[in-house]
Formats: C-alpha cells, structure tokens, sequence
C-alpha cells in the first residue's frame, strides 16, 4: 500500500514538475495564438510535443490525399488513461447492447476542428483547449477528466485548411486590414471550405467516400462516444449558435438526446451572458440528413452537437455590419468558451450519459424504430449489392444473405404493399442489432419531415440510391447466410474463337474496357441484345472480334487472357458471328468504341463541388486520366487531344455555345451537368429547351398576400427529393440499369422533349417518390426530359438534367455517367 501511495505522490511531482515546464501554444509557436494561422506541420508539430511525457495519448489516424497527417489526442485523469484500453473496450460493449463491467465508466467526448477548411479559427481553438486540458491549471479540469475521456481532433480537412491559409498568407498586409473589401476578406474559387476534390467533409460521415471520412470513421467506430461537438464558423456578421438544434428533428432523436441539448445550451447561454456575448439556437441548423458531424452520433446514440461562431472569410480581423470589429482572438475565445462550458457539463452528467448511451443500444435490439423491422435488397445486380454490403461494414451496420422464404413487403418501386420471395443471394438486413436506428434511417423509404425548412436534402433511401429492387418488411427476417455465392470465372481455354464478351452492368466492366483499350485492342458494344451460343447478352455489352484485332494486337488471346485473371471478370466467347436471336456480328448495331480522352472545365463560376466529383470519380474509382481546364481554354480544344469535354453544373460564358460549335460539330461529345445546361438553352447548335409548365397559369388578378408568402416558400421548394425516371432502355446511355433510374433533384429545372433527338430519361405523371418538394416543384417537374443526348454536326451533346455523381454515394449515377463517357461516340 505504502508502494502504490510513493508511486502516485511521484507522478504528481512529476505531473506538477512536467505541467510547470509545459509550453503554451504562444511560447511553442513563437508568437501569440489568434495573431496568425497556425500551419498544419506546426499544429502536428504541438500535438506531439504535448503528448511526450503529459500523460495523453496522440493517435495518427491516417494521412489525406495530399498526404497531410491526420491525429487526434486522447486526454483523461491518470487513473482512466491507466485503464484506457479497458475504458474503451467496455463502452464499446455498451454500443453493441451489453452491460458496463466496469464501475465509474467514463463519458467519452469527441471534438471535432475544421471540418470545413476556410472555418480557420477552429483549428487555433483546439490547440487552446487541448492545453487546457492537459496544463491541468485551469480551475476544476482535473475533476472534469475524472468523468470524461477527451478525444480532440485539431484538422478535420488540412488540406482545405493549407488552402485557405496559404491564400490568406499570400495577399494579408503586415497588418490586417478589417475593411470587408479588401482582398484578404475575398477567398477566390475554389474556396478552403473542401477537401482536395472539393468535397464538403460535413456531409460525407455516413458515405465515407474521402479518404479522410473513411480513416476518421474507422478510429470512431473503435470508440463509440457519448457526446461529439463539431466545430464550425458561419458568416462573420452572424452571431454565435449552439444546440439546441432546429426543427425539423428527426423522429428517431430519443427524447434525452432532445434533452440534452438543451442542458447544453443552457450552460453555454449562461456563459455567454456572463460575457456579454450574443448567440442564438433552435435556428437553421436542423437534424435530419444522417451524414453530419451532429446527425450521424446522433444515430449511433451519442449527443451531437454542432457549435457555429461566425468568421468565415473574417482573416485576422473583420468590420463586422454592426460596426465592431472581429478579430480571431475573439473568434477562439468564444469557441474556447463553449468548449469548456461543455465539457463541464458533460462531467456533471457523465453517469446519465453513459446509462443513456447502454439503453440507447439495448432498445435498439430490443425494438427497433420505424414502420419496418426487415430490410430487403434483391441480388439483380451483384456489384451494386456488394458496394452497399461494404458501405452498411462500414457503417457497422449488421447484415446477411439469402433464404427461401415467401414475404411480403413495401416495394420501392411502386410503393406498393405486396408479396415476394426472398433468393439465395437477397441482402436481408433485420432491424434487431445495435445500429438498428442508423440502419433505420439510411433505409427508410420516405423521412418523416414536420418543418421544410430544412439545410440539406430530405431523400437518401440506399435502395433509391443503389438503383437496387427492395422491400421493406415488417416481420423480423434473418438471412441464412454470411455471404453471397459469386459466380466463379475459369481461365478462357478458346483458342481462336470469333469474337470475346464481356458484360456491362456494373463500374467493375469499365474497368475492363479500360484495360482493353489501353493495350490497343479494337473494342465494339452491342447496341441491342442477342443471344449467342445459348447465352443472352444484354444492350451493352463489350466484343473483340479476333480477326480485326490480332493483326494489330500481338498475342491478343494472352492478353485478353491476362486481362480477364487480373481484373477476375466474366468473359465468354463466341464461336461463330452468326446469332441464334437478334443482329449477326457484322451489323451496324455493334459500333467500335473511341477511348476518350477528357477533359473537364474548372473554375470561378462553376461549382466547386460538381467539378470536384467529376474528378474524383475519374481519379479515384476508374483511375483513368483526365485533364482539368479553364473555360477560356475552350476555343482552343484539339479533337485529337480531347474528344470528351465535361461542363460541370455552374455558370459559364454568354458564347460558350459559340467556343463550343466548331469541336462539336467534327466529332467532339460534350457533357453538360444541370445548371451548365442553361448556358445553352435555345442556342445554335444546341436544340434544348427549358420546360416551364406554370408559365400559363400566372393571371392578371393573381395578387400576392402578404400573410401567404410562407406557403409560396413552401410551395417552391426542394431541399432534394427522390423522383423516378423513365428510361430508353434501348439507348447506350440506359446500359446496365433497368426500365427506371431514381434522380436526386435539388431544383425545379426540366426541358422541353428534344424534337427529333433522343429524350432517354424522362419524368412522367407521377414520377416523385420520396422528400420534400412543394406542389410549384411538383407541377414543374411533371411529364419533360431530364436526360437527353442531341447529335450536334458528327459530334454528341449530352444533357444530364440532375446531379448523376451526387457527393459520390449516388451509386446507381456512377454506371449512367460511365455510359455517358464510354458508351455514347
């Protein structure tokens, strides 16, 4: 006993000895925290320096993708970081049902900095409120880490941060200068706010389609905390928000999470007024999309919070409306006010918040939220299945396959009630498991909504998403099987025959004509069906003649051969160009397909996010090159350098239509995404029209009442709703996806049918399915072209009336958008 008092009278001396010597932010930096924007090396750099010998644990959680290190650190009283490794296993235990083992279990607190890069004071904050944290000086601290186990992440988003910091390092005087015009206050395109492709972090948590998202999720999922802050800035003219949250809240929210947002918000107001400084709360910043900082713990039972001071574009100091000036030391202070005031009151409460947390997970198996108990997905397209497989692990969202069992079930499709039956390889995901409200929310075919007034979009349904058949069911299912049964695909063993197929229904397939076109074989698609040595194919489909290939391409056999073992890809062969039903192999219906070569326009005008999407899809999942340019580049495209030019969703020139004409019409295809579209309505040689079908209903008579105008907002909104298209299933475009393709819409813009072109997805009557989009929307979007593809000189324009890549987790948009680029000449 004497042995363990000595031994925790030497780690205080030791701790005080250690705490006395320990370096500011100020004193490591080298200057005062708030007068400049700390790079990220140097905020790396006093992470670590506090993590030797304080008694805190700095965790490299990965890297970015401009290679930028990602970490969090983990503070706490000795006794829990002693027993850190139990304190974690044991809440993690809690979040899959079971019960503590361990007495006086610490609430675990994540706080998230920088999501968003240009939000920069945020960073500055963390590394105040890590100090703080681990000096141990300010009054009751100690006590506080008794109850909590503090996880601090300084950067969400470095590179995005780089950005701005570097911009703002560039054209800041010695001094800053507070006038709102000057440039240090005008952050040029694309703005620090993303990532490196342009992604908004905030809105990826449950899609974890950036690289920074997936490595932060993983360590999250290893955690499970109670309560999760995210940091963020605003308008620099706005005054502080913290929870409570605004309507609409989604009604799987439990009432003590409600709760406790105001608990929350009750002792920072209480520190605010202290100060004298101005907030608000249960305003604009709702809970609803589940892929937020707030709404995503939310859904995996801990208390999310999002905290927003204003500073956005504000430098180091900024003439705010009201005449003060905004500097960032106050922007750190208030943050740091609000960080503290939580935490304290996190500890004050640590024991409900656990006690919450187990009951949160143990009702959820219990009895699951929402109309059904059972989820299922149909195995007709086995690649999209198995990418929403990986997304629901990584989700930790429970699932299993198959059975032989006849349900009945809400299909999607025609939201209809009826009868099915469940197959071998049907993805069943049953409700009575741990993250059943996640698994819930993701799922549910259409969100409850008591406010429209919403900040994001009011649709996501995976099955939508996925473009996958499903049913929702209320019975508890439970899938018979681990995993699917893949086909299994033997080495070829034809020598010579007639031609190779190769499928196309999934982004694997594309994979496989890229291979095949970049070792220089001749590459045709089957622009109708046929049946071939007892075999169906469908629209699509990808052939090599042997005979017009292998004069050109040495050892063609081997290298389709090679091609088929390392991409592990389904090939079959055709022994004769005489079909058993549809076109013979000489037909007109099998055209040779050019490589593209593409390029995409980038710039101020254009939406950051559309062009970051567009390039992270070519990059990142095809890994196929693509050149980046700017609009004036434009008049001087050269077909033979570029035979794909992408106009990303924006704004462009009033003569874009002019610059564009002469490559168009010798062959060029030009790709326009939504608003891109607009720059050429009703200009040559473009032929596209916008459709307004409530331009005759305006009347004469038709005053406007003031007491009305929130119904008329209402009446024209469209946060982002789920509608279902109707496809030429006959057209290269539709290649791989069924009669229907599900749109995300986010405006009310549809077109005039092409007169004599090719209008491949249109919205008939009665085309919405799921979201928010008031009866104005409703009426316009009704009976009009969304996909389109005109025939411009030997050239193609191609219309694509809605965002196909949205944020990356649209899967279903991903094979539309690959046809576009491969299929169409």
């Amino acid at each position: 006993m004497r042995r363990i008092l000595l031994s925790f009278l030497f780690y205080m001396l030791m701790l005080n000895v250690a705490g006395a010597q320990l370096k500011s932010p100020d004193e490591f930096l080298g200057y005062e925290l708030g007068t400049k924007f700390t790079a990220h090396d140097d905020v790396v750099a006093y992470c670590k320096y506090l993590g030797k010998n304080n008694g805190i644990r700095i965790q490299t959680y990965g890297k970015t993708y401009e290679q930028r290190e990602l970490l969090v650190a983990v503070v706490s009283s000795k006794e829990n970081m002693d027993n850190l490794e139990a304190i974690r296993k044991n809440n993690l235990g809690l979040s899959k049902g079971q019960s503590s083992v361990l007495k006086n279990q610490p609430a675990i607190v994540w706080l998230s900095y920088n999501v968003h890069g240009n939000e920069a004071s945020c960073t500055e904050t963390a590394l105040k409120m890590l100090f703080t944290l681990v000096e141990r000086k300010t009054k009751n601290v100690q006590d506080w880490l008794k109850n909590t186990v503090v996880i601090i992440d300084p950067c969400l988003n470095p590179d995005g941060r780089e950005r701005y910091v570097n911009f703002f390092n560039e054209v800041s005087g010695h001094k800053p200068n507070p006038n709102p015009m000057a440039r240090e206050h005008q952050e040029p395109w694309p703005s620090g706010r993303y990532n490196h492709y342009y992604f908004d972090l905030n809105r990826d948590w449950a899609w974890q389609t950036q690289v920074e998202t997936k490595q932060r999720l993983s360590l999250y999922q290893q955690w499970m905390p109670e309560v999760h802050v995210d940091f963020h800035e605003q308008n620099y003219n706005e005054p502080y928000y913290f929870a409570p949250a605004a309507e609409p809240i989604h009604e799987d929210i439990t009432k003590w999470q409600r709760e406790f947002q105001v608990i929350v918000g009750r002792s920072n107001a209480k520190y605010f007024d202290a100060q004298g400084w101005q907030y608000f709360t249960k305003e604009r910043f709702d809970l609803l999309y589940p892929s937020y900082g707030d709404t995503y713990p939310l859904y995996n039972g801990a208390i999310g919070m999002t905290y927003e001071q204003g500073g956005i574009g504000a430098g180091l100091a900024v003439a705010t409306i009201d005449g003060d000036t905004l500097t960032l030391k106050d922007r750190i202070d208030h943050h740091y006010g609000s960080g503290i005031t939580t935490l304290e009151t996190i500890s004050q409460h640590a024991g409900k918040l656990v006690d919450e947390f187990r009951l949160y997970f143990q009702r959820s198996i219990a009895d699951p939220p929402g109309a059904y108990k059972t989820y299922v997905v149909k195995a007709e397209n086995m690649s999209r299945l198995g990418k929403l497989a990986q997304l629901l692990k990584d989700n930790g969202i429970e699932y299993a396959f198959g059975g032989d069992k006849s349900l009945r079930g809400f299909n999607y499709e025609n939201k209809k009630m009826e009868g099915f039956k469940l197959e071998r390889n049907d993805l069943v995901v049953n409700l009575q498991q741990p993250k059943a409200v996640l698994a819930s929310v993701l799922f549910e075919p259409s969100t409850t909504v008591n406010d429209s007034n919403t900040y994001d979009i009011t649709a996501w349904a995976l099955p939508y998403a996925y473009g996958l058949k499903a049913y929702g069911v209320k019975e508890s299912v439970s899938g018979s099987y681990n995993a699917s049964v893949k086909e299994e695909f033997k080495p070829l063993i034809v020598d010579k025959p007639y031609a190779w197929i190769f499928p196309w229904n999934a982004l694997s397939d594309v994979q496989v004509l890229i291979a095949l076109q970049k070792a220089g074989i001749r590459v045709r698609t089957a622009e109708e069906g046929f049946k071939s040595d007892g075999m169906m194919f469908s629209p699509g489909s990808l052939l090599v003649y042997r005979n017009e290939n292998e004069k050109a391409v040495k050892n063609l056999s081997a290298k389709i051969a090679g091609i088929q073992k390392n991409l592990q890809c389904a090939v079959y062969t055709a022994s004769s160009g005489y079909v058993e039903s549809g076109k013979d192999f000489g037909s007109a219906v099998y055209p040779v397909l050019t490589t593209p070569k593409v390029a995409v326009v980038a710039g101020a005008g254009i939406s950051s996010q559309s062009v970051g999407e567009i390039w992270h899809f070519f990059e990142q999942e095809l890994h196929y090159p693509v050149t980046m340019i700017g609009e004036q580049s434009i008049s001087t495209l050269d077909i033979n350098k570029i035979n794909v030019l992408i106009l990303p969703d924006g704004t462009y020139a009033d003569n874009i239509n002019e610059k564009l004409a002469s490559w168009v019409n010798i062959g060029g295809k030009i790709i326009l995404f939504e608003d891109a579209i607009s720059s050429v309505v009703e200009k040559k040689p473009f032929s596209v029209k916008v459709r307004d079908s409530l331009k005759n209903e305006l009347k004469v008579n038709n005053f406007r009442r003031y007491g009305d105008r929130r119904q008329e907002d209402l009446s024209t909104t469209i946060p982002g709703a789920i509608f279902k298209v109707d496809l030429d299933v006959s057209h290269p475009l539709a290649a791989g996806l069924g009669k229907y393709y599900y749109a995300l819409k986010t405006d009310d813009k549809i077109y005039e049918p092409l007169p004599k072109e090719w209008n491949i997805g249109v919205l008939k009557s009665n085309s919405y399915m799921a979201g928010i989009a008031g009866k104005s929307v409703l009426k316009k979007l009704d009976n009009g072209m969304l996909f389109g593809v005109q025939s411009v000189g030997k050239g193609t324009a191609v219309y694509l009336g809605s965002n196909i890549l949205f944020r990356s987790f649209w899967e279903n948009g991903k094979q539309m958008f690959a046809n576009v680029v491969f299929l169409i000449n």
